[in-house]
């Protein structure tokens, strides 16, 4: 079969709604992505954001190919296994802060970030949520209730869980306040106690959930203080942090998790994504205290905690010390925006650079002064670049975001033809616009 007589089957059997590549995938090793058609693609998506340690590393491979001749699935909480108990211990151990800690496994982000909310619920007694705009926190009810941007995560699927408040998050290419940084003095965090004021109960707010840097919302890096602020606002009115860390945890951004860059200690953390290195575990790590909130038999689930992807997660902590992968981030990400600063100097269509480690983004613009969002030449580069051999997805609430996130373990050679593509994209995109 080829590309094109499986697409047509595509078309066949399944919905509209479920969105695909061009191409369908043969093989996958490290960076490189061969498609059914032999032709080889530079993996900047990597299964958004869950290959941060390449495609079938072989640490990864063994752990599973080991734990799938043992067996296959009990439910961890009908008949335990070891693998569970050590990635917990492994979870525990490295989240950020001195703070005990515990942690259980689901199968999806989304899944963590309703399960962190039935948590923090438990823990303080109330109901309400507070989240930001451009927001992701996933496709549940719950979640897509989190989530900030309407088309296509939210259309036609509501009524949304009530309860849910939401606050501009510290985005300063596009400030909710229209100040500039440093000399704003951070005042967008102040919009929380703003809220207490105007919108929500304070005192009905059983916890805060934000993405340390924002995924889908853009890349969006809010400034070093911003998150203690938030943080200090939380505890002086009981309310739970709760980190998002789906996207940014496991190296992406230089450091193990996101939260590290910014000197807080969340309450309650969710992961996913690279944490199972392409096989599906998702964890909710907090604070012993909160933790322990909910009734015996509250949490769980048939699949949560499968032991092949704990297998797989076990792998995921021993790569990252061997190798030291967070470390490789920053290396990783140096050479991305060197890159992308020359192309911005090169095309007006470029507004902003941003990004922290490996987690870099261009936003692209019709006009630098107005920052009017280019949606139609990031869906054309977009498209360019998987046509020139690159995998990539976008970001954004305003879809003119283009994201990198290929595996931390991506060889130099690869990264620089990669990003080779993508400048030379820009410049057939922009002559023929």
């Amino acid at each position: 079969m080829n590309n094109a007589e499986v697409a047509k089957r595509r078309a066949e059997a399944l919905p509209r709604g479920l969105s695909s590549s061009l191409s369908f995938v043969a093989s996958a090793k490290n960076a490189t992505i061969t498609d059914i058609d032999g032709r080889d693609f530079i993996d900047f998506a990597g299964g958004i954001g869950v290959m941060n340690v390449g495609h079938c590393h072989p640490k990864v491979m063994a752990a599973v190919h080991e734990q799938v001749d043992l067996f296959s699935h009990t439910c961890f909480s009908v008949f335990s296994y070891e693998p569970y108990v050590a990635l917990a211990e492994k979870m525990n151990g490295h989240a950020p802060g001195p703070s005990p800690k515990k942690t259980f496994f689901v199968n999806s982000g989304a899944e963590a970030v309703e399960n962190a909310i039935k948590v923090a619920r438990a823990a303080t007694g109330r109901k309400a949520i507070v989240a930001f705009e451009n927001a992701f926190h996933g496709r549940t009810n719950l979640a897509m209730g989190l989530t900030s941007k309407v088309t296509p995560y939210k259309r036609d699927f509501g009524p949304f869980t009530p309860g849910i408040f939401r606050i501009p998050y510290a985005y300063c290419y596009r400030c909710p306040l229209n100040l500039e940084y440093p000399a704003c003095g951070v005042e967008c965090a102040e919009l929380l106690r703003a809220g207490f004021e105007n919108d929500f109960q304070a005192d009905e707010v059983a916890c805060l959930i934000v993405e340390p840097v924002q995924g889908e919302g853009g890349f969006v890096v809010p400034p070093p203080e911003y998150h203690a602020r938030l943080k200090q606002i939380c505890e002086e009115n009981g309310i739970l942090y709760v980190a998002d860390e789906v996207q940014t945890g496991f190296g992406r951004t230089g450091k193990l998790f996101a939260t590290e860059h910014f000197g807080i200690e969340p309450d309650v953390m969710t992961t996913a994504k690279s944490l199972g290195a392409g096989y599906p575990i998702a964890a909710i790590t907090g604070k012993a205290e909160y933790m322990d909130a909910p009734v015996a038999g509250g949490i769980g689930g048939t699949y949560g905690g499968n032991p092949a992807a704990c297998r797989a997660g076990l792998a995921v902590f021993q790569i990252f010390e061997e190798e030291r992968l967070a470390d490789r981030a920053n290396e990783v990400g140096g050479r991305v925006r060197a890159r992308f600063e020359a192309m911005k100097n090169a095309h007006e269509c470029i507004g902003d650079v941003r990004g922290i480690g490996a987690m870099m983004a261009l936003e692209l613009v019709q006009d630098r002064s107005t920052k009017k969002p280019a949606a139609a030449l990031a869906k054309a580069y977009r498209t360019k670049l998987f046509q020139n051999g690159l995998v990539n997805v976008g970001a954004g609430t305003y879809d003119n975001v283009i994201r990198t996130l290929m595996p931390l373990t991506i060889e130099f050679d690869v990264l620089d033809r990669g990003l080779d593509i993508m400048e030379q994209t820009l410049n057939e995109v922009t002559a023929s616009s």
